[in-house]
């Protein structure tokens, strides 16, 4: 079965969903089965991992994260989009770590959301809102005008982009529905930033990005 996330979810998908029993309080805080209630500590992005650390010296994401109970990604704020009325992300377990600076510096947001239940399920989820948000930063300047997206990494389950404008904002999105997970890592500033982007490639923040999941989600990666 395939969802799609810009029409409505059925009732019985939103029940499927959402009464899945939550695994045993028990586990530990650093690793998960593939299907668990809450975030663990090493799903996140390493801040060394994460660009113009040198810079900025990054926290520990899982220190700074928060329950993010309606969680939609960065560039949705920037591009106006619509909210969408039934949304899977708001059934999926969700944290946000955000980093602010001053303006015309690099701010900084992360984001996990998993889905709990059989990864077979999860999984398709997972798929389905990565595909969705891949329409949604196409289609940025239809909703901002003054906002230009360019996808740099377009991959089936992997997406890299850069919007320009008043705002410039570096987008990176990572989908594995093997342990039905997404994270996303994003940085923006106000045009022109007062420290220059660095010299990386965007393959290589993606790699960092998903690489966690395989060890926070046991037995869910070969």
């Amino acid at each position: 079965m395939r969802t799609v996330l810009a029409a409505p979810l059925a009732t019985a998908v939103v029940a499927s969903v959402v009464a899945v029993a939550a695994p045993a309080a028990a586990e530990p805080a650093n690793t998960c089965p593939p299907a668990c209630n809450r975030i663990p500590a090493t799903a996140w992005i390493a801040p060394s991992s994460i660009p113009l650390d040198a810079r900025y010296g990054w926290p520990e994401l899982a220190g700074v994260a928060v329950t993010a109970r309606s969680p939609r990604f960065r560039f949705e704020e920037l591009c106006a989009g619509p909210v969408l009325g039934s949304d899977a992300r708001t059934f999926a377990v969700a944290e946000r770590a955000s980093v602010s600076n001053v303006g015309g510096q690099w701010q900084m947001q992360a984001q996990v959301l998993h889905w709990r239940g059989e990864t077979w399920w999860g999984g398709q989820l997972a798929r389905d809102a990565f595909a969705a948000a891949v329409t949604a930063l196409r289609a940025c300047q239809q909703t901002n005008a003054m906002a230009s997206p360019s996808l740099t990494v377009d991959e089936p389950v992997r997406m890299a982009a850069a919007i320009s404008g008043p705002v410039i904002l570096h987008e990176y999105l990572v989908a594995d529905p093997v342990n039905s997970t997404i994270t996303e890592l994003s940085l923006w500033s106000d045009s022109p930033p007062q420290t220059p982007w660095p010299t990386i490639t965007d393959t290589t923040v993606l790699n960092a990005l998903g690489a966690p999941l395989c060890t926070a989600y046991i037995s869910s990666c070969p």
